[in-house]
């Protein structure tokens, strides 16, 4: 058990070192952010920094959760990115402002952190159906990378099999299967439109 606890944590720190480089480079190469949701990453940005804080005020195992500072890295320079492509830079300062005032509120009573973590499952599932609305709206996949969202699918499925090996807790568990079945939905919804695109 050991054994499979050590490769889940292992490779799902991998994949997160580089989970999003393929949208990154997608949105470089292009110069656009055409398909990529400024909605969806800053919540899934939100809902990031609510789970590594709530990780770290109940003194967690790192190990469950050291990806969580890289992601919330990488997802602060594709949104920097996304607004920087839609010719929207002058909102990254408020957006700092907020993120970082948010982290500091969170911890501030007990209550704050455990509401928040109640509510970062929403958030983070309003994230990926942002990211859907925008696919259905424009039925175009764009620069949206595929490989991205299903190695978010594959950290999710990683991630239980830790919570259920380590900590139980249910908010977790439940918060993972939840962003597992919709990072699998959005990864079907890009290829969809990727395959609708290719025979047009």
């Amino acid at each position: 058990m050991e054994a499979l606890l050590a490769l889940a944590n292992w490779s799902t720190l991998l994949v997160c070192m580089v989970i999003k480089l393929p949208q990154l480079v997608a949105v470089l190469a292009a110069r656009s952010a055409r398909g990529v949701s400024l909605e969806s990453l800053a919540l899934e940005l939100s809902g990031f920094l609510v789970f590594l804080r709530y990780q770290s005020y109940y003194s967690y195992p790192l190990e469950t959760y050291l990806e969580y500072p890289i992601l919330i890295a990488q997802d602060v320079i594709l949104l920097l990115f996304v607004l920087h492509y839609s010719g929207n830079m002058k909102q990254a300062l408020p957006y700092i402002v907020i993120f970082v005032g948010g982290w500091y509120f969170l911890t501030l009573q007990k209550y704050i952190i455990d509401l928040a973590m109640n509510l970062c499952t929403l958030i983070s599932a309003a994230s990926k159906f942002a990211q859907l609305r925008c696919l259905w709206q424009t039925r175009d996949s764009g620069q949206v990378s595929a490989l991205t969202w299903s190695m978010s699918a594959y950290t999710c499925a990683t991630r239980i099999v830790t919570t259920l090996m380590t900590t139980s807790d249910l908010m977790v568990l439940v918060r993972f299967i939840i962003m597992l079945v919709l990072n699998i939905w959005v990864t079907a919804t890009i290829l969809h439109y990727r395959k609708t695109e290719k025979t047009d």
